[in-house]
């Protein structure tokens, strides 16, 4: 059973729905690689509007369809295995923005009982 420190690092990953890495979704590639390097979860949020760099606006608004939402991917776990992931991430991702904070769990998976 995987468990996380009290005091932990969220990477959060900010992408466009479109981007990919090779044959498939960068998104799904990232958490896919998430989990086979072990760490405790990811979690994949699709935004309803939000712009970047080329302050491109993107956006579910109406008569339109959706072009390349934002995503956001968080991952919590150990310092350790954050950094051990990172250089990973790197070579994963061409564009977006990665950042990186310190946290505390409160609570993962099940509560006793």
């Amino acid at each position: 059973m995987t468990t996380i420190p009290k005091q932990a690092q969220l990477l959060r990953i900010f992408i466009g729905e479109n981007d990919r890495a090779e044959d498939r979704p960068l998104y799904e590639a990232i958490v896919l690689k998430a989990r086979e390097m072990q760490l405790a979860g990811a979690t994949v949020m699709r935004g309803a509007v939000g712009f970047g760099r080329s302050s491109r606006l993107h956006t579910t608004k109406i008569m339109r369809l959706s072009e390349d939402l934002p995503l956001v991917i968080e991952i919590v776990d150990s310092e350790d295995k954050i950094a051990a992931f990172l250089p990973v991430l790197d070579t994963m991702m061409s564009s977006g923005l990665v950042t990186l904070e310190k946290v505390q769990v409160l609570q993962y998976g099940e509560s006793g009982g």
